[in-house]
């Protein structure tokens, strides 16, 4: 029996336990937070902790444009992005940026378990979000180059540039292989040939680093504070679509697809990639957002990928037609086929409320959600986000360096490819003089940075105009490199008389298609946007002309090329324009080969290498070849 004495201070005892376990909740030892600890053990402990809520929330990514700190506290967002153009405001410092990624992580280190979030952005051809940052030529213009060790070097710049912003994440590289310039994407597609985009894989260990030997192949690697996990998009299939229709339907047996589009797949999980987006697209009539037996059977388990697997922007909600017609019905088929995070990316409430009802009535299985979030987690330690969370300001100097504007000069330099000069061997025009008396410059995209760039700058369809960012356009470029006693004179689309009565020693011509992307770009008939043709009569049946033809693919040219005398393809160059003309006045030589087939008519399309009926204008991997020289007249 205990003395009713012992009893006030038996409870106080009590109390003073409970309040030593409470106060001991903060500082208990957890694997997770232990970097000493194997990776597989921190994954398996922090699972362990966490609710079927916040496990759904690791499987959520949203735009920025959608969420607060609040939010990614509350609901343990795993992921945010910056969809194209969305940003903390226009022309934003590299140190803004840095302040709204860790504001937002902010968030997320104060919910319950403390999981970072992890940001991604679409950094396709440089980070070209930012102002002011390097925007290097799109990937037809690297395919083009035929050189993986530059695009390499093209990953480690990116890389450091995307990290100065605070951000760890980018959606890159697309290695889809376009076999058909119709398509609104082409230009986000290296080539129409398998082994060139395998090649340009080496993108990966650029943004992520080099897989340390002796690792494991197919785990995710990303190695150091000044690397990105990587993106392998759009799986699969994504560049065979019937016409070139983007989101359409790709037609293929089981031979042609893992001869054509899976094989830069294998490449990119052997050099480690973190993540692979699904394809809006369909293979053979089924959604690749519902095809269990590729993500889940084949990516993950055949080819053993231990990475996570990310829709596209909304690639849920297109899984019906209309699209978000039975949005459950979505998330239950887009989960169940092996998707582990979803690019939601403006309604959190709606797809958590419906994934959380669908795992407690049974219609997914627990085990489902858990391979996701060990998966999104596995990324999440390998990049060192738990030890190394928040960004700063120590990188933001790296943001449209020198060094990596030179390279991205270096890159359009690589990428150009030499169609015609002159009528025969005997009377080449390239490389041009320097120190002639007087040149024409015309055309719509001689002096216009927003064209020169394409699509994916700056704002998600590209903009037009030299404010957008900063930059060096062709004709800035052709100022910067001839004799200063040559006189230049600039007109978009002259008058042939003026031009014939001007007597110019040559004129340069630029021409091409406007800035476009994914379904805004499909085209079925790939003529030159009005002026262009106009300006190539004008000027070329009045003067000397090198046409520069400033596109995403190859466009119909074969009824201008008799009034051309010489003629060069830049694809999608960039912010350097000072590498063309590096070229065109022979301070480099052309090496450029063509990184797909240039099509007579649109009528022969598809049309790619190897076909039976192939016939071309231009075979694939053609390109006439220069010497460097010290031109003059």
């Amino acid at each position: 029996m205990i003395s009713r004495s012992l009893i006030p201070l038996l409870g106080l005892l009590c109390w003073c336990v409970c309040a030593s376990m409470a106060a001991d909740t903060s500082s208990t030892y957890m694997i997770y937070k232990d970097p000493k600890q194997p990776m597989n053990n921190r994954i398996k402990d922090l699972l362990g902790r966490m609710t079927l809520e916040e496990k759904v929330g690791q499987m959520t990514q949203l735009d920025r444009a959608a969420v607060t700190p609040q939010i990614m506290k509350d609901y343990s967002i795993g992921s945010i992005l910056s969809g194209g153009g969305s940003v903390p405001r226009v022309q934003a410092t590299p140190q803004e940026w840095v302040d709204m990624v860790n504001s937002f992580q902010d968030g997320s280190l104060s919910s319950r378990l403390g999981i970072p979030m992890i940001y991604g952005i679409d950094a396709v051809h440089g980070h070209n979000n930012v102002y002011k940052a390097t925007l290097f030529p799109h990937n037809i213009g690297l395919g083009a180059t035929r050189d993986p060790e530059l695009v390499k070097r093209i990953g480690v710049a990116t890389a450091k540039e995307v990290r100065a912003t605070g951000i760890q994440y980018a959606f890159a590289p697309c290695i889809a292989v376009c076999r058909d310039p119709r398509w609104g994407r082409c230009y986000e597609s290296y080539s129409e040939d398998p082994s060139i985009v395998r090649a340009m894989t080496e993108l990966i260990p650029g943004l992520q680093g080099d897989l340390p030997a002796g690792m494991s192949k197919g785990v995710p690697y990303v190695g150091g504070k000044d690397k990105v996990a990587a993106c392998a998009k759009h799986f699969v299939g994504d560049g065979g679509t019937t016409k070139g229709i983007n989101e359409n339907n790709t037609i293929a047996d089981w031979h042609q697809l893992l001869s054509i589009h899976m094989p830069a797949y294998y490449d990119s999980i052997i050099k480690g990639v973190s993540t692979i987006m699904v394809s809006y697209s369909s293979l053979n009539g089924v959604k690749m957002h519902t095809n269990r037996p590729l993500v889940t059977d084949f990516l993950k388990g055949k080819l053993r990928f231990r990475g996570f697997v990310i829709s596209d922007w909304q690639g849920i909600d297109k899984i019906t037609y209309p699209p978000h017609a039975n949005y459950t019905l979505s998330v239950l088929e887009g989960i169940q086929a092996g998707i582990d995070m979803v690019m939601v990316p403006l309604n959190h409430t709606e797809f958590i409320d419906i994934l959380t009802s669908l795992v407690k009535n049974n219609f997914i299985p627990m085990s489902r959600i858990d391979d996701a979030v060990t998966r999104i987690l596995r990324v999440k330690f390998v990049m060192g986000l738990f030890e190394n969370p928040m960004g700063d300001y120590g990188m933001v100097d790296q943001v449209g360096s020198q060094a990596h504007r030179d390279l991205a000069r270096e890159a359009v330099r690589k990428s150009l490819v030499l169609l015609k000069n002159g009528d025969n061997a005997d009377s080449p025009v390239l490389p041009l003089p320097k120190n002639v008396t007087r040149i024409l410059v015309a055309g719509s995209h001689a002096n216009n940075l927003g064209r020169q760039c394409g699509g994916w700058t700056i704002t998600w369809k590209g903009l037009e105009g030299n404010n957008l960012t900063s930059g060096t356009t062709l004709l800035n470029a052709i100022s910067n490199t001839v004799d200063p006693n040559t006189e230049i004179v600039y007109m978009e689309n002259p008058d042939p008389a003026f031009v014939n009565a001007s007597k110019f020693d040559y004129a340069i011509v630029a021409v091409g298609e406007e800035p476009y992307v994914e379904t805004t770009g499909d085209n079925l008939n790939l003529t030159i946007p009005a002026p262009g043709p106009q300006t190539i009569q004008n000027v070329c049946g009045n003067a000397k002309c090198v046409v520069v033809l400033i596109s995403g693919r190859p466009l119909v040219i074969e009824p201008y090329m008799s009034q051309m005398d010489a003629l060069v393809a830049a694809w999608l160059p960039g912010s350097e324009g000072q590498g063309v003309a590096d070229v065109l006045f022979g301070d480099y030589g052309f090496t450029g080969k063509l990184p797909r087939t240039w099509f007579k008519s649109v009528d022969q399309l598809p049309m790619n290498v190897g076909d039976a009926h192939y016939d071309p204008l231009f075979s694939f991997g053609f390109g006439l070849t220069t010497k460097a020289v010290n031109a003059t007249a």
